[in-house]
């Protein structure tokens, strides 16, 4: 591990496993919406290890356009399924799965009547981007974090 939580730099992406993302990332999202108004959050996520794979827990601070800051975080479960890895929600229910050996990797969601469609950069290891595309009768944004 490097500094911060990070893996060693040199490791290739076509050899990346659930058990590196475990430690402490820095994260930079900018919330581009074309409905309402534009965000940005900044904060940190810690992927730590458990019995079923890797507890996700980001916590930080949420701009949304001209508002007060607000305290926010959310919570997932990683876990290795194969040479995929799955993204449940901190309840248990599924959310998507991707191949991390492939970069971009891409996965949707459904929740009707919205549609998440996600794309996993991870070619600039350790620095990684997730982009998510959210469309439905009420939404349409684009969010972008970067993990550092």
């Amino acid at each position: 591990m490097a500094a911060f939580g990070l893996p060693d730099p040199g490791m290739a992406r076509s050899s990346l496993h659930l058990a590196d993302f475990v430690g402490t990332w820095r994260v930079e999202r900018q919330i581009t919406d074309q409905i309402g108004p534009h965000g940005r959050f900044s904060g940190t996520a810690r992927f730590a290890p458990q019995a079923a794979g890797l507890s996700y827990h980001e916590a930080g601070m949420l701009h949304l356009g001209d508002g007060p800051a607000l305290a926010a975080e959310r919570r997932y479960l990683w876990r290795a399924d194969g040479k995929s890895i799955v993204v449940d929600f901190e309840d248990g229910r599924p959310f998507h799965r991707f191949d991390p050996r492939h970069s971009p990797a891409t996965a949707r969601h459904d929740c009707a009547p919205d549609l998440y469609l996600v794309r996993y950069d991870l070619g600039s290891w350790p620095k990684w981007q997730v982009e998510w595309r959210v469309t439905g009768p009420r939404k349409d944004y684009r969010m972008v974090t970067v993990y550092l």
